[in-house]
This record gives C-alpha cells, sequence and structure tokens, in this order.
C-alpha cells in the first residue's frame, strides 16, 4: 500500500492579523490621490479643499505641499520623480515640479473638453494611462460633457494621446504591472474590474473580466495581487479570486498606495481621514 500524501499551495498572508490600520489624521474634508515618492513619501489630495498633502515616511507627519491643486483628483509619480495629477477642476493631466509649477500635458481629446482625469499609472516606458469618468462638480459651469463616452486614455511617451479603452460605463481606478504587462481597470459604474494585456506600442489587448467588483483608487503588491477599495479593501490575487478583506472605519474607502521606506505600509484615504497599515509584502515596482 502506497500512501499519497497531497499538498495544496496557500496564499502567503500579506498582513499580520493582528496589525489594524493606524488613524494618521481626520482633519480633512475627503482624502483621494495617494501617490508615494523614491523616498516613500505620500502626497495625497483633500480635494474639496484643492490642495495637496504631503505625509512624511520618517516623521509620520503631514503638512500642506501645495495650495491652489488644479481640484488634484489621483495622481502618480513619474521615473524622473515629478508629480502626475489628475486636475479634475478644468479636466486636465497635470505635470507638477519641485518648485509646484505646473505643465498642462493634456487638456482635450480631438478639441473636445475631456470629462474629468481621475486616475493615473505610469508604465515602463514612461506613457502615461488616466480614467476619464464624468462626475458633475459643483465648480463647474458646464452641465454636460463634451465628450459622451467614458473612456481610459494613453498619451505615449511621445505625447500622442489616445484611446486606451473604451465600452465602459464608468472608468475610475487604474492600476498595472509593467513586469507582468498587465493593466487593471476598474468600470465602477458596472461594478466590475478588468484585465489587459499591455502591447509593446501601450495599446491593450485581451480583455478580461477579472472580478465583478469595481473600485474606486486601486494599487498592486510585489506578487501581482490587486487592491480594490470602496467599502473598506477587498484584495484579489492574480487570479482575480479574493484573499482579503480589511475593514476601514469610514462610510468609503477612495484611495491606497504602498509607501514607507522600504515600500511595506499601505497608505489609505477615507473620507475624511488617513491610515497607515503595515504589510507583510510590498507595493510592485
Amino acid at each position: 500500500m502506497v500512501l499519497v500524501i497531497s499538498s495544496c499551495k496557500t496564499e502567503k498572508p500579506i498582513v499580520n492579523n493582528e496589525e489594524k490600520p493606524v488613524l494618521i489624521s481626520d482633519e480633512f474634508s475627503f482624502t483621494e490621490g495617494p501617490a508615494a515618492d523614491a523616498a516613500g513619501n505620500v502626497f495625497f489630495t483633500d480635494q474639496p479643499n484643492n490642495r495637496i498633502l504631503k505625509w512624511d515616511a520618517q516623521t509620520n507627519e503631514i503638512s500642506v505641499y501645495m495650495e491652489n491643486a488644479g481640484r488634484a483628483n489621483g495622481m502618480y509619480f513619474d521615473s524622473q520623480g515629478s508629480l502626475l495629477a489628475a486636475a479634475d477642476e478644468n479636466s486636465e493631466l497635470w505635470k507638477i515640479d519641485d518648485d509646484k509649477n505646473h505643465q498642462t500635458l493634456v487638456k482635450d481629446y480631438e478639441g473636445k473638453r475631456l470629462n474629468g482625469p481621475n486616475d493615473i499609472w505610469v508604465d515602463g516606458n514612461g506613457g502615461i494611462y488616466f480614467t476619464d469618468p464624468y462626475y458633475q462638480r459643483d465648480y463647474w459651469e458646464r452641465k454636460e460633457p463634451e465628450i459622451t463616452e467614458q473612456r481610459v486614455y494613453y498619451l505615449s511617451p511621445y505625447k500622442k494621446l489616445s484611446v486606451a479603452a473604451e465600452g465602459l460605463v464608468q472608468p475610475n481606478g487604474i492600476i498595472g504591472s509593467s513586469k507582468d504587462r498587465k493593466l487593471y481597470i476598474a468600470d465602477i459604474g458596472d461594478s466590475k474590474t478588468y484585465s489587459y494585456d499591455i502591447a509593446e506600442d501601450g495599446t491593450l489587448r485581451n480583455k478580461k473580466l477579472f472580478t465583478e467588483m469595481g473600485s474606486d483608487g486601486m494599487t498592486i503588491d510585489e506578487n501581482g495581487n490587486v487592491y480594490l477599495t470602496g467599502k473598506g479593501l477587498t484584495v484579489f490575487n492574480p487570479k482575480g479570486e479574493k484573499v482579503k478583506h480589511i475593514p476601514i472605519e469610514r462610510d468609503w474607502t477612495a484611495n491606497v498606495t504602498f509607501g514607507g521606506k522600504d515600500r511595506n505600509k499601505l497608505f489609505i484615504t477615507a473620507s475624511n481621514s488617513v491610515f497607515v497599515l503595515d504589510m507583510k509584502v510590498k507595493g510592485m515596482k
């Protein structure tokens, strides 16, 4: 008689069960857009108050980085260390330098004003993907969009703007992996998240349903696990299987990124607050 012992592969824990999100501050109106620089400091927006703030990874302190920030929403750092911002006030994509001067990278598509750039991801070649849903703002004079389609656009390293993905109800969160050549787009208006293969020229192929859950902001860790936001954080492995839910004691969790010196701290923006959670995994570079 031969005894065969089978083993199954289990998911490695991404966070100690004892660890809970730690509130850093709740002195804001609505927080969004966390983006980590090369040192692990996290910049985020207080969107209704039109400002960008900075969380110092060394001191754990928060300071105002920039006022009159174009009603910045989602943000991301490019490979040169410039801060990219989805500047919602005039539906633009901004590039902000160290002196807080901004350059408008995109303001329209084929002469029509964008709906409202919302979230950003930069690929390994320096190309920029951004979502462009329409959310009517009380600070806009316009009452309807010039572009009826809510799409995802791609600004190539050569500054050519093209439609990357369409056929979506209301795309919002976006995150990718240059290593795996994958892009994830959350269609929050249809409660779905899709994965795409990224071609060499930045075009997207092989659209697949990743999970039947939408998301506001998103991030990804070194193992390819994808973190969706909304009612807390929900984590899915690369196969689209749910592996973890992290409750956040706020009505809405808007966005998330990995920060800290070692990229192992999850920085979470939720309603009027920001939280930090120590992780057993690091963010994907």
